[in-house]
């Protein structure tokens, strides 16, 4: 067992708010995204624990990196990332580039405002539609909504654990400047639920993240690959879903999380989406 592994919080891939490697996903691409995905769970638990040092946590996460480069075996998820990326040429760049959100994650506790958060999902949830498209063999002018869409739902799951990782880590993303325009701080993130200036704060987060997915909405009719299409499709629509939810709801006593039962119609939904764009692309001269 690896170190890391002594921090492993347990989750896994179906544990996620929304697919990973589902089987919509061409099954020979599944290994490098699963090899992945195991390789930055690893990470992020290190990150997350509650009990480890900071610095025994940046010396694990600094473990991950070499063996991710090749230069160590003590980390067996990157190693195992290395030869899957080595086996398809692909660049370490992206899981790299997720390692510097996990370090940010352990000496930074707070947000200034928008564009810092913005530029955390540059590190942390950017990199895996990056990544991911990288594998399918699409191209770079896939990036920017790909980005646009992973940085949305990178701020949903700030929204959806804002009290946990207050409680937990003493961890808020939510924007400092944004708490202040409303009258709220970060100490109400403690409470059992939102007092009405960070229900106010929190729907103006929310309403910035519908923006977003406003403009990823045409990232599935981007992508050559019609699995991979799909599977963003329904990515698109349960993120649309989450966001109205967290407009209403009050994350610290409310259910913000999809149930399998609400999955059903917005696939369904997704799906229609997906095939009235793929007609229309392909019915354009």
């Amino acid at each position: 067992m690896s170190d890391a592994a002594v921090l492993a919080s347990g989750k896994g891939h179906k544990d996620e708010n929304f697919p990973v490697a589902s089987v919509i996903i061409a099954p020979a691409h599944r290994p490098a995204i699963m090899a992945f995905y195991n390789f930055v769970r690893s990470a992020d638990d290190v990150a997350d624990n509650e009990i480890a040092p900071p610095e025994e946590k940046l010396r694990l996460l600094e473990t991950m990196r070499l063996s991710l480069m090749g230069a160590s075996k003590a980390s067996p998820e990157g190693a195992v990332l290395a030869a899957e990326l080595g086996r398809r040429a692909l660049t370490t760049d992206h899981a790299a580039d997720l390692l510097e959100a996990f370090r940010r994650d352990v000496v930074k506790l707070r947000y200034a405002d928008w564009n810092e958060l913005i530029d955390y999902c540059r590190y942390s949830a950017m990199p895996v539609g990056r990544y991911v498209l990288d594998v399918h063999g699409e191209g770079k002018g896939a990036w920017p909504l790909n980005d646009v869409l992973c940085a949305a739902l990178q701020v949903i799951n700030h929204l959806q654990d804002c009290g946990k990782d207050y409680r937990d880590l003493d961890r808020v993303y939510l924007p400092e400047d944004l708490l202040a325009r409303y009258g709220a701080n970060a100490a109400m993130l403690g409470e059992s639920q939102a007092r009405p200036a960070l229900k106010a704060a929190l729907a103006d987060v929310a309403v910035r993240n519908g923006a977003l997915l406003d403009q990823s909405a045409a990232f599935a009719g981007q992508i050559r690959d019609g699995r991979l299409a799909l599977e963003v499709a329904m990515i698109q629509r349960f993120a649309e879903d989450l966001t109205g939810k967290l407009l209403t709801r009050d994350p610290l006593c409310d259910r913000v999380h999809h149930r399998k039962a609400e999955l059903i119609p917005l696939v369904l939904s997704a799906f229609g989406r997906f095939l009235v764009t793929r007609f229309a692309h392909k019915s354009t001269p």
